[in-house]
């Protein structure tokens, strides 16, 4: 689970709900900062068991470069709404055509064609979307998120969280969770000594959506090849460590694609969390790259 330092939109961004033409998803958006050039804007897209709130520390930095950033709950997550039990909801297909819409949306309020990011889980909801339709897209950055299915060692945990859905409740399992963590890692927990916004958020997550997308994560498919062919941009971050793909696997994606590689020393997972700024700043470099974008292409959602 990414453990964001705060759950508080930072000064001068604001909490609200994207409308789109599939509904409507909760969303922070940042504005570029006053007096930097706006360069454009950006979806971010969060990962298994997170939300919006992973890019917290990632919105004033990357405003200062002149971006305005828009990270959004995707369908079940955190304060998106979506259905409790019907698993088909969150088949990766559906995920897609939802960032589609809110990927749409977006650009048609720019103007231009917009930067993807999605960390984990999200990143491979981005790839699915992309080769789906690229059309409002600028650039893909995949943070953290691998080529096909994750770790063993994570398909074991994920299979065992799925397991648990099955029968128990989410605040029963949330307790189970905390229970094992303190068990196996008390030093995680004594960092986050008030972990009610990350309860709060476990709660409000639809168990349907856990369940469904643990179980993409389990089985993805390796589709680096489909996204070369693609042509966007990509830049492919993650930190020096990572048990839920090996840093390797990262290195061979970025060189199949033709990709910017970017390690965050320092970081693991989550190096939106661990180490914001040097990640925004490889991020907002990345995206100072991509060639400047005309008016955004009147593509169909």
């Amino acid at each position: 689970m990414s453990r964001p330092d705060t759950f508080t939109p930072p000064p001068g961004a604001r909490a609200f709900q994207l409308a789109t033409s599939r509904g409507k998803f909760a969303a922070i958006e940042m504005p570029s900062a006053p007096g930097a050039a706006q360069r454009g804007t950006a979806l971010l897209l969060p990962g298994y068991t997170g939300s919006k709130e992973d890019f917290i520390a990632l919105h004033a930095p990357l405003a200062a470069r002149g971006y305005r950033t828009v990270a959004v709950d995707g369908r079940g997550q955190f304060e998106s709404e979506g259905p409790d039990h019907d698993e088909k909801a969150y088949a990766q297909a559906e995920l897609a055509q939802d960032l589609l819409s809110q990927a749409h949306t977006l650009a048609e309020t720019a103007g231009t064609r917009i930067h993807l990011l999605g960390h984990s889980l999200g990143g491979q909801i981005c790839r699915a979307a992309v080769l789906r339709d690229a059309s409002p897209f600028r650039s893909l950055t995949l943070m953290s998120s691998g080529p096909a299915r994750i770790s063993d060692s994570q398909r074991q945990r994920v299979t065992m969280l799925r397991e648990a859905l099955a029968s128990m409740s989410m605040e029963q399992v949330w307790d189970v969770m905390q229970a094992m963590e303190a068990t196996v890692a008390p030093e995680v927990l004594a960092e986050q000594p008030d972990t009610r916004p990350l309860r709060e958020r476990w709660l409000r997550t639809r168990p349907a959506q856990l369940t469904a997308t643990g179980r993409q994560l389990c089985e993805e498919q390796d589709r680096v090849a489909e996204l070369a062919a693609v042509g966007l941009p990509c830049h492919v971050l993650s930190g020096a460590r990572d048990d839920v793909w090996p840093v390797e696997l990262f290195d061979d994606m970025a060189a199949c694609l033709g990709a910017r590689r970017t390690v965050v020393e320092g970081a693991e997972h989550s190096p939106n969390v661990d180490r914001p700024e040097e990640t925004a700043r490889a991020i907002a470099g990345f995206w100072d790259d991509v060639a400047p974008d005309g008016p955004s292409p009147a593509a169909g959602r």
